[in-house]
């Protein structure tokens, strides 16, 4: 791992608390649909895939200089929503801004990774110091019980298909990106019943990619999969266990939101510094 992220990236620094990140939530669009996924507008949830608001590439510079003036401490500017990253190019976007007003912050970035294979190229060259990919099977038919369909160039694959579009495109981006240099993490949603058994096979697959660090997320009841239950603590210990035989695990994710602004488990400055009143879209999609 870089240096870099090992000391200021407070998602690479376990047991630092000083350091802080912010969320910028520039990414309207989806074009996978998870069963466990709920994207909304609102300031109450605290998980992935929530915001208060859709905000442009260039609002994104006037908001981290309001956060860096009530929060010093950012030392990461982060995108992990609300929709894909690779969705539309407003992440790259933001971070090729980013980088010329403030080179000195980390850049990060979450994606579904179904766009991932082609656009492994932008992602190194905008200069992102870490990419998280979700990588919730290896296996078709795990996967599509998981996701209902992804669009793919303007079409639509349900379930099964699908899902074989989607692992392709993850493995081979990871690796393309690993290669780079780029530390990469893989995220997986633990949903026990589905993928439980499963979270050895992704871990060693991702890491002979060159993934270098693993989050196993518990899964959050809602949307189709809101009966399923959540993860016992000893299904999630079991699982990094198993994990833990190929690669890194990472053990104290806070599950943030698509804006969240500060020090994780220490302070949060989202609502104040999104207070601002710009002209935002307040719309998702798909495709």
């Amino acid at each position: 791992m870089q240096k870099d992220l090992a000391n200021n990236h407070p998602c690479f620094s376990a047991g630092n608390n000083t350091n802080g990140r912010i969320h910028l939530p520039v990414s309207p669009s989806c074009n996978i649909g998870c069963r466990f996924c709920h994207r909304v507008l609102n300031d109450t949830e605290n998980r992935p895939g929530v915001t208060s608001k859709v905000i442009t590439p260039e609002q994104s510079i006037d908001i981290i200089g309001k956060a860096l003036k009530i929060c010093p401490d950012i030392r990461v500017a982060g995108i992990a929503g609300p929709g894909d990253t690779l969705a539309t190019n407003h992440a790259l976007e933001t971070f090729d801004l980013v980088g010329k007003y403030y080179p000195e912050l980390l850049k990060c970035m979450s994606t579904n990774g179904l766009l991932l294979n082609e656009k492994a190229d932008d992602v190194i060259s905008v200069g992102i110091d870490s990419l998280t990919v979700t990588v919730n099977a290896v296996d078709p038919d795990i996967e599509a019980q998981l996701n209902k369909f992804v669009i793919y160039h303007g079409k639509k694959y349900d379930a099964r298909e699908g899902a074989e579009i989607l692992i392709e495109n993850q493995l081979k981006g990871i690796e393309k990106v690993a290669k780079s240099g780029t530390t990469v993490k893989v995220n997986t949603v633990l949903v026990p019943r589905i993928n439980g058994n499963h979270i050895e096979k992704i871990a060693s697959t991702v890491a002979s990619l060159g993934a270098t660090i693993y989050n196993i997320i518990p899964l959050i009841p809602t949307f189709e999969l809101k009966d399923e239950k959540a993860p016992y603590c000893f299904q999630i210990e079991e699982a990094r266990a198993s994990a833990e035989k190929h690669i890194g695990v990472f053990r104290h994710c806070s599950r943030c939101r698509a804006d969240a602004i500060g020090i994780p488990g220490v302070s949060d400055y989202s609502k104040e510094v999104y207070s601002q009143d710009f002209k935002i879209e307040e719309t998702f999609s798909h495709g």
